[in-house]
């Protein structure tokens, strides 16, 4: 019986050797390897992507705003600006008293804020010493139309160098500032920004700032499609300024506009002067600002050269447009009477021109 007993579990095991393999398996049970695709040629928007990335991405820092005890309190994003390597970031992003710029390479060097305009949330930096990569082209942003592409390169939550992509979601919208002041002609997208890409570049198909990330809308403090960015424009006017004076010129014509909703109630579209300052430009003119003790409304402006004046943003937006030491030329609705002025720009943040006003300036 045990001879038998052998024999059979000889032949079982002799069976088993001499059974076909199961397709996909080597004789010793090892699955062959998958054969590897070839990808072909990569699309062209994904080509023109990379291209983009590639070039602008040296030149994209991360910038870390510290306590006196190099405690990390906050960080954004900067891009070199000039041939001398200034950096340009949001304002909001550098406020701690160290700064420091990391470098793709992982390198920090020390940097110092040379001037910021609050009223546009922009700040420069310098640093220490060149960080050795080219100024990223600038575009325009007064050309940009609804729907064209948009790409963000920042530090989003601290992971460095991140690129996203968007369109163009709406353009002339209105920032405010903790200065109280609007941004305006502020460029919407829907490319994914979070904490982390403020101060970054905004960038068109061809690889051009056109505006810098500066603000994201959401409840959760996290992208939904809700992302801003300070146009070009606004930019390339500030930070020679800032480079050579450490600030950037408010123009204004010296009035206290009336609060929007002050306004809407009582019936009034475009800006009403609540108040104009002493010695202002606007006092020149011969605005009129509100008697509320007799019951009579100031001056409304409804135009600034030629064009409708709804809100505060519009007037301020115009003023920067047409910038320091020019006129400009407003209607106004005294009454039931339409009446035009000219009315020149001043700068409102310089102390030598406004210690004379007693009134808060637009």
């Amino acid at each position: 019986m045990k001879k038998l007993a052998l024999a059979a579990l000889l032949a079982v095991s002799l069976a088993a050797c001499g059974r076909p393999g199961i397709e996909g398996e080597t004789k010793t049970g090892e699955v062959d390897p998958r054969v590897v695709q070839a990808r072909g040629t990569l699309a062209e928007s994904e080509q023109a992507t990379i291209a983009i990335f590639e070039s602008v991405a040296p030149s994209v820092v991360l910038v870390i705003s510290g306590g006196g005890f190099n405690q990390e309190v906050g960080s954004g994003t900067g891009f070199v600006w000039d041939e001398a390597g200034h950096i340009v970031t949001n304002n909001h992003v550098v406020q701690a008293p160290r700064v420091i710029v990391r470098l793709p390479n992982g390198e920090d060097i020390d940097a110092q804020v040379i001037g910021r305009a609050p009223q546009y949330d922009i700040a420069v930096l310098r640093l220490e010493r060149p960080v050795g990569a080219p100024p990223i082209p600038i575009g325009s942003s007064s050309d940009l139309r609804v729907g064209q592409a948009t790409f963000a390169i920042g530090n989003p939550f601290g992971f460095d160098r991140t690129i996203t992509s968007g369109i163009v979601s709406a353009l002339g919208r209105q920032l405010p500032t903790r200065e109280g002041r609007e941004i305006a002609d502020v460029i919407q997208t829907d490319a994914a920004i979070n904490p982390g890409n403020s101060g970054g570049p905004l960038l068109d198909s061809a690889g051009r700032v056109i505006g810098v990330t500066t603000a994201i809308y959401s409840p959760s403090g996290a992208y939904a499609g809700l992302g801003f960015a300070v146009p070009i424009d606004t930019v390339a006017r500030v930070v020679p300024a800032l480079i050579e004076d450490g600030r950037a010129p408010i123009a204004g014509i010296g009035i206290l506009a009336a609060d929007q909703t002050v306004a809407a109630r009582l019936g009034v579209e475009g800006v009403l002067v609540w108040q104009t300052a002493n010695g202002s430009p606007a006092a020149r003119a011969g605005l009129r600002g509100t008697d509320p003790d007799r019951g009579v409304l100031g001056d409304v402006i409804v135009q600034a050269q030629g064009q409708p004046i709804r809100r505060l943003a519009d007037l301020t937006g115009a003023l920067d447009r047409i910038g320091v030491g020019n006129d400009i030329a407003l209607t106004i609705r005294r009454g039931d009477r339409m009446m035009e002025v000219s009315v020149n720009i001043e700068d409102i943040g310089d102390p030598a021109q406004s210690s004379s006003n007693t009134a808060p300036n637009k």
